[in-house]
């Protein structure tokens, strides 16, 4: 796994583990995923009382697992977003309460990103567009309506610019089999070549499931009820 897998290499050089360890310690907390298990992955039986603390601990506050794995990512300098440089973040802690908020916000939107383009491979999950720099972390339920899922990748998709908006704007939408559904206001007469393409052309189509962190249905159900026009 490690061998082939240069982030890994690089955390354990950081923290001054093998990538062996760093790897084991991987599928040890792949054993207390219920994801995981729903899919018949069962990673290992003997992950530690702190293993499970840990993954406790973090399982329902992800934007508190987004900060303090940034914040580790800054402190060690590991670079592990393939799109940009390593951008220093500063954790001045006589810093104002407004810039310490503005840090975290960043790094939590930092690590939403991260994660969820990473899960789709850095595709759009629905015309598979594979350029970073036209990708979005969308969000299902949106960032100002439910703190918790902020960070959250499973409220997450990875969409182009084009069908981001669309999304966002209640176009689109994913069903409960992960299919496209269009809006009403999608169908009009003598749409030119993209409207056709990038909209018309989609409907029924399932949408590419990422490796990890599969969309939530309860979150992609809100969002047909909330922000789609049908």
């Amino acid at each position: 796994m490690h061998k082939s897998n240069p982030e890994i290499v690089q955390l354990a050089e950081r923290i001054g583990r093998t990538p062996s360890a760093v790897a084991m310690k991987m599928v040890n907390f792949a054993s207390l995923d219920p994801a995981q298990k729903k899919r018949n992955i069962k990673g290992l039986s003997h992950a530690s009382r702190q293993d499970s603390q840990i993954w406790e601990e973090f399982n329902e506050n992800w934007e508190n697992l987004a900060f303090e794995s940034q914040r580790a990512i800054a402190v060690f300098k590991i670079a592990l977003d393939r799109e940009r440089e390593y951008e220093q973040v500063s954790f001045d802690s006589n810093a104002t309460t407004e810039a310490q908020r503005s840090v975290r916000v960043r790094l939590v939107q930092r690590f939403f990103r991260e994660t969820v383009l990473s899960s789709y491979n850095f595709s759009c999950a629905i015309c598979r567009l594979n350029l970073p720099v036209l990708l979005n972390a969308s969000h299902i339920i949106p960032w100002s309506v439910d703190k918790m899922r902020r960070a959250d990748p499973r409220n997450g998709l990875s969409l182009c610019v084009f069908h981001d908006r669309a999304f966002d704007r209640g176009l689109i939408a994913v069903d409960e089999d992960f299919r496209i559904i269009l809006s009403e206001k999608v169908r009009i007469v003598g749409a030119p070549k993209l409207h056709k393409v990038g909209l018309l052309e989609i409907e029924g189509k399932k949408i590419r499931l990422p490796d990890k962190f599969r969309p939530d249905p309860e979150a992609l159900s809100y969002h047909r009820q909330n922000i789609f026009f049908e």
